[in-house]
């Protein structure tokens, strides 16, 4: 899918798309901008959890010259699925639960590395905000080697409710903390978890890791500052593979 045939632009084709059930990644409203079709926007955007943001016109000038209306959506490129879905699906295929949760994660080269490491080690859902992570876009899928379309993605509104809703069903979640006492190999991995990578730069937000079941770090023979984010995914996801297929064996 090429740049231009992502955008989605004008009231009307974006009304269409919603309601035909194509997957969006966001939509960009101008500010100020009403109008009864504009209301109808927000309704569909709000019932099928689609993040909308105020932009000024000259924004989305820059975005096409065609004409706009104060209105462009940018298409998704994967399918966004619901949690209850997926993990109902894990759970009829006989399956350990195993989802990364992506918090804050921005660089969209560290969430395509992600989904390639989590697509290998057998994880079946990444779980993403409907905010402030880095679209996924045609650089991530590159990144991924394509795994983004062999895993399931879940959107949701809010990362707190979902650990929630992990933690009613028996998943357990954990989170890294460099001064953690707990290894990540001292950890259960081979029973149903969810793992949640933080920011590059600013790591897991506080709320976020304080609902966790259990912190632990990854051991360095260095005191250098700490891995790449894909990197320690990676790690993580290396070690659950290699618990499960002890068990298996």
């Amino acid at each position: 899918m090429s740049k231009k045939d992502s955008l989605i632009i004008g009231r009307q084709p974006l009304v269409e798309a919603l309601q035909s059930g194509r997957e969006i990644d966001k939509i960009l409203l101008q500010k100020n901008a009403s109008g009864e079709v504009m209301s109808q926007i927000r309704a569909l955007s709000k019932e099928y959890n689609i993040p909308v943001q105020m932009v000024p016109a000259e924004k989305l000038n820059f975005m096409t010259r065609a004409n706009h209306q104060g209105v462009i959506a940018l298409a998704a490129i994967v399918v966004y699925k619901n949690l209850d879905e997926v993990l109902e699906e894990i759970e009829e295929k006989g399956q350990i639960p195993l989802l990364i949760m992506l918090d804050g994660i921005t660089d969209v080269r560290n969430i395509g590395a992600i989904a390639r490491s989590a697509h290998c080690c057998g994880a079946q859902a990444i779980i993403i905000p409907d905010k402030g992570v880095g679209a996924l876009n045609e650089e991530a899928m590159k990144s991924s080697a394509g795994a983004l379309e062999h895993i399931d993605i879940v959107r949701v509104n809010s990362l707190i409710k979902a650990v929630d809703s992990l933690r009613e069903k028996g998943i357990a979640v954990y989170t890294s903390e460099m001064k953690a006492e707990k290894k990540i190999y001292e950890l259960p991995l081979n029973e149903p978890c969810c793992v949640i990578m933080g920011n590059e730069e600013r790591g897991v937000q506080p709320y976020l890791a304080k609902a966790a079941d259990a912190f632990f770090s990854i051991p360095m023979v260095t005191k250098f500052d700490s891995f790449n984010v894909s990197v320690a995914a990676g790690i993580i996801l290396y070690e659950t593979m290699k618990q499960r297929l002890v068990v298996s064996s």
